[in-house]
């Protein structure tokens, strides 16, 4: 510091002397300030002192234009001896002015926004612009900055996957003050990563499901949050932001068109009407049928409306003013029901002359629990299902595995399937509609993670796991139709992005995100009393109709 204090000093004296009088000082004034120089053990001369103050300037304008190099130069492994003054700010310049590592030939002029082709970054080549210069120092320090940055939210994001897996370890064993311990140390991580996408906000919901199963307990109700009405409004804006659920309604139209084949009067049984957001597709459909539209029967399970209104009949009544506008006789029913197990077969009214379709969306894992009895809300409702002799059943369920008895299989699975879900969901480009479809995925985190017992009823299991129940309750798979498959397909290009992707896999259908499938359709059909036994292997040849 006393070194450049001083050169810088000298420099102004020297550029003083040089605007006010050109003549050099008295020979014998400049000897004795050599000798002070060399007494003090440096080897400069006094004539030399207003090019080393130039020198200085130019090392000074170097260093401010490129801190990131500064930084590097003061750790270097290479130590400068300053007695000789010259020399040192020479060899400290060059530093500066070596050509950068990236191909400094191509430089964008921010005048002409033109490509510049250029190797003159050496300081003895002063013709070179200035603006250049400015331009790749800047360039290279944000570049530096920003591949610092990105390398410790890697880290960080790789630290909290392992951080919740722990926390998750610590829960299944009852350990929870190191569970509790690893939150807090956890909340803190988040603070050095992007919790607007990407693993941040995934690990953000986890951590918060996390949280609730430790302070709040595992036996406090149900953790779906909001009211029946609040659910109905995510689940309309997870329906506009994603494909997933219009690939559900899409790809269960075509398999009950095609299974309505031929009948004049036909029923549909929905398992959760939600807006009846999926049935205006199929009545238009009907009313292009070849030979005429049949008498359509809707009937829809819902839950019931808090503030009292009949939500149900209002649906239908939108519905049966669409269908009347296409010419097609329809029916409408109502059942009203907190959970789909309180629903009991003769509210239905099905007529043994109707051909009858059942439909479930996302609703069947729902009566799974710890039960496996005979008389299970799943083995209840599959019977009576079965009773119906509908001539087709559409399932369609997320292809998960999240009602493991383990918690940290089940936690693990979840965090794997939820990232790939929030992952497509950066495809949707209204933000609104994403934010509220993301708030109605992290209620069924919430419920997968913070709920046991029957407090759990997010309980998703894969399409092989329920191809085995399925089978076993008397249903045998039916093949979901080519035109299934282009229904599906179509239907993705409304979306611009290009990570889903629908595949067919003997006779079912999924879509998912670039490798991971995330949403299983099959369609099944009851097997006749007289065939209670039959190979649980796909039936290829199996008509519809």
């Amino acid at each position: 510091m006393v070194l450049y204090d001083s050169a810088t000093s000298a420099g102004s004296s020297s550029g003083s002397s040089s605007s006010s009088s050109s003549k050099p000082p008295p020979l014998q004034h400049q000897q004795d300030i050599d000798g002070l120089l060399a007494g003090a053990g440096y080897k400069v001369r006094s004539s030399e002192l207003r090019q080393v103050a130039q020198r200085l300037e130019r090392l000074e304008t170097a260093m401010v234009n490129s801190p990131a190099d500064c930084s590097q130069l003061a750790s270097d492994a290479i130590h400068y001896n300053p007695s000789d003054l010259a020399s040192w700010v020479d060899s400290l310049l060059s530093e500066f002015t070596q050509p950068p590592t990236c191909p400094s030939e191509f430089i964008m002029d921010p005048i002409t926004n033109q490509t510049v082709v250029s190797n003159a970054w050496t300081a003895s080549e002063h013709h070179t612009p200035q603006v250049h210069q400015n331009i790749s120092y800047e360039q290279q320090s944000l570049n530096h900055q920003l591949t610092v940055g990105t390398a410790m939210e890697e880290d960080s994001g790789i630290r909290l996957v392992h951080m919740l897996m722990t926390c998750a370890d610590c829960v299944q064993r009852g350990d929870m003050s190191s569970a509790t311990s690893l939150i807090d140390d956890m909340q803190g991580l988040l603070t050095l990563v992007n919790t607007v996408c990407g693993i941040g906000k995934v690990a953000g919901h986890f951590i918060n499901a996390l949280s609730r199963r430790i302070f709040q307990g595992i036996g406090g109700g149900s953790i779906n949050g909001g009211s029946a009405y609040e659910n109905e409004i995510l689940y309309h804006h997870f329906y506009e932001a994603c494909p997933y659920l219009k690939f559900a309604h899409f790809t269960a139209n075509q398999a009950i068109l095609e299974a309505f084949e031929g009948h004049d009067c036909v029923h549909v049984v929905d398992f959760n009407l939600m807006h009846g957001l999926q049935w205006p597709a199929l009545i238009q459909a009907l009313a292009l049928r070849p030979g005429g539209p049949p008498l359509l029967r809707l009937t829809g399970i819902g839950p019931p409306s808090p503030d009292g209104r009949d939500s149900l009949r209002e649906i239908g009544l939108r519905l049966a003013e669409l269908a009347r506008s296409v010419n097609v006789r329809f029916a409408f029913r109502g059942v009203a029901a907190a959970r789909l197990e309180d629903v009991k077969p003769w509210m239905l009214q099905v007529s043994p002359r109707e051909a009858v379709a059942v439909n479930s969306v996302m609703q069947l894992h729902r009566l799974l629990g710890s039960d496996s009895s005979p008389n299970s809300p799943i083995e209840t409702v599959l019977g009576w299902i079965r009773s119906l002799n509908p001539k087709i059943m559409t399932v369609v369920e997320q292809e998960a595995n999240h009602n493991q008895p383990s918690f940290l299989d089940r936690f693990t699975e979840a965090l794997h399937y939820y990232s790939t879900m929030f992952d497509s969901l950066e495809a949707c480009t209204v933000q609104l509609e994403k934010a509220l479809a993301e708030i109605y995925i992290q209620r069924e985190i919430t419920n997968v993670v913070s709920c046991e017992g029957s407090a759990r009823v997010e309980r998703h299991e894969p399409l092989a796991k329920w191809r085995t129940r399925l089978s076993g309750a008397g249903f045998r798979p039916l093949h979901l139709g080519s035109n299934a498959f282009k229904q599906a397909s179509m239907l993705l290009t409304l979306f611009s992005a290009e990570g889903y992707s629908v595949e067919e896999n003997e006779g079912r259908l999924t879509l998912g995100w670039h490798s991971r499938p995330l949403i299983a359709a099959s369609a099944w059909q009851a097997v006749p009393d007289t065939a209670a036994e039959f190979p649980a292997a796909w039936d290829n040849n199996q008509s519809s109709t």
